[in-house]
């Protein structure tokens, strides 16, 4: 059945429950006021640090947005972009869109103001709906989008370009439009992070979103009762996908604003929240805030916190080696997946595999994976190839982009992801690293992410990102990108010292000490570092060397 129908059911069985909570700390802070004291204020109808919506309001908001945007003619072949903010309006929204039988087309909010036209041409929108973060970059390209026939904002004070969302919705109808939605009709359009290049639009069906519901379900099994923190963008698969589990069952849901690691833990406290999906980086930041100090767990109430999971990016075993030591009684899971494959869940570890922390885990719920050389061919377990995944999460295609999408989606339905792993003799598989990120130094393959899990080992490091750079004898050396713990201080000998334990043509040739650039979903942006240390300071890197 079409994911709509979920909303629909929590409407009728849970109606007055809370589905979506959001918060913004941020409000508190200019108020000067703690996340206690505001426990103990009743709040105003205005109130803009915490508000919620139940299960029958939320779809009354996606029916009323869908009835709209049928008097538009927006209807099954038509696509409505979203650019907003993390905020309650978001989700009734996406499924609005939805419901007509429209593509839902979310876009990152860090897009410039030429990357969200790109967009929006390559996607063919017929719709934007924004918010008040956006309408200098909105307002620079909407004359120059002749497709785009309406903007609709999403906020207070709407600009004189585009129409008032909250005025024209409210006097639509709250009964859900008698729209037939099968699975395999189109459904979304997802834009992949740019990590390695421009921004493809990546196609998906209903039967894909309602594939991520289940497999998050069963890989969790999350009930009525869990409450789900949300942290990550939701225009990304990654933050929606984790979330379908819990929607899947009835299960509230908080957008947290913010990513202050005393925020995430007042968070868990007061709104009793039993799941949380972090990034490598808000992770370790946790730790480091308890370790300075600056949170003392005996003032929170972190009792019902069963579930702390990771995805996105590669997971240092040592990270979460201090995660267990703090929180001993957590279940610990890490996701494997990527925006062509409806996000998280594609391989995942499994709750019940913590003695293979390292490892991306097994084929998830519904899927198969395999490991395969440059012909696609399957490799031996233990030799590295590029891992390929399949099942119903699958992208139909890449939009207007015949080319990109035979490269990546074989006629069988097997997508090859380009990232390179392994598989141990008992079945679980290592990721290795991006194709596009593997360096070949004097004829050796190097591995980036190998280098960076040693790395992250020293107790002075916060993060590290290891990338190719030209080298005229070598071809490539490896240069390691490492950012200093808060309060720490790290020299380059130090952390050579420290690279004695690898083998010598593993170890970093430079070390630059710097901030490592990563996207809303964690990633490293590599192209961006090989862009600031690379070619443009080729001459005198070489110089250096000698």
């Amino acid at each position: 059945m079409p994911i709509t129908d979920i909303l629909a059911q929590n409407a009728k069985l849970y109606g007055n429950d809370v589905a979506l909570v959001e918060i913004n700390p941020q409000e508190l802070e200019k108020r000067h006021t703690t996340w206690r004291e505001y426990s103990l204020i009743e709040p105003s109808p205005t109130d803009t640090f915490r508000s919620e919506i139940t299960w029958q309001e939320f779809e009354d908001k996606a029916n009323r947005f869908a009835n709209f945007l049928m008097t538009r003619h927006i209807r099954k072949g038509k696509k409505v972009a979203i650019l907003l903010m993390n905020c309650l309006e978001w989700l009734p929204i996406y499924f609005g869109i939805l419901k007509t039988g429209a593509m839902a087309v979310p876009l990152n909010f860090r897009y410039t103001a030429e990357e969200i036209k790109y967009c929006l041409e390559l996607a063919d929108v017929d719709m934007l709906v924004f918010g008040p973060s956006f309408i200098g970059r909105v307002e620079s390209i909407c004359d120059r989008i002749p497709r785009v026939q309406s903007y609709l904002y999403v906020g207070e004070d709407c600009p004189s370009f585009a129409e008032p969302y909250a005025n024209l919705v409210s006097y639509c109808s709250n009964k859900a439009p008698t729209v037939q939605i099968s699975d395999e009709d189109e459904a979304a359009i997802y834009f992949s992070s740019g990590t390695t290049g421009f921004p493809k639009a990546i196609v998906h069906a209903h039967k894909s979103l309602m594939h991520a519901c289940i497999v998050e379900q069963k890989h969790h099994g999350q009930t009525k009762d869990d409450t789900f923190l949300c942290i990550p963008p939701l225009y990304h698969t990654g933050a929606k996908m984790h979330w379908f589990g819990s929607f899947l069952v009835g299960g509230k849901a908080v957008l947290l604003r913010g990513i202050k690691p005393e925020w995430i833990i007042s968070a868990v406290s007061e709104e009793r929240c039993t799941i949380v999906w972090l990034l490598v980086p808000w992770a370790q930041d946790v730790l480091d805030a308890i370790d300075r100090g600056d949170i003392k767990l005996d003032e929170y109430d972190l009792k019902q916190w069963r579930l702390m999971h990771i995805g996105a990016q590669p997971v240092p075993p040592s990270l979460i080696k201090r995660w267990k030591t703090i929180f001993p009684e957590h279940d610990y899971d890490t996701n494997y997946g990527l925006s062509e494959s409806i996000g998280p869940g594609a391989v995942h570890l499994g709750m019940e595999n913590i003695d293979h922390v390292g490892a991306i885990g097994v084929a998830g719920y519904g899927w198969q994976t395999k490991i395969v050389d440059p012909q696609r061919n399957e490799v031996r377990k233990g030799e590295v190839g590029e891992l390929a995944v399949k099942g119903d999460g699958v992208m139909l295609r890449y939009y207007k982009d015949e080319k990109s999408t035979k490269e990546v989606l074989s006629d069988d339905g097997w997508l090859f992801t380009g990232d390179m792993a392994q598989e141990s003799e008992d079945g679980f598989i290592y990721l290795v690293d991006r194709k596009k990120d593997v360096i070949i130094t004097g004829g050796e393959n190097l591995y980036p992410v190998q280098i960076e899990d040693f790395l992250r080992k020293h107790n002075s490091i916060k993060d590290v990102a290891v990338i190719g750079l030209p080298e005229p004898r070598l071809g490539e050396i490896a240069a390691a990108i490492i950012e200093v713990k808060q309060d720490y201080t790290l020299t380059e000998e130090e952390v050579n010292q420290f690279c004695l334990e690898l083998p010598r043509y593993q170890r970093p040739r430079k070390i630059i000490f710097a901030e490592v650039p990563r996207n809303p979903t964690g990633k490293i942006e590599k192209p961006k570092l090989r862009k600031m240390y690379g070619a443009d300071n080729l001459v005198a890197m070489q110089n250096e060397i000698k």
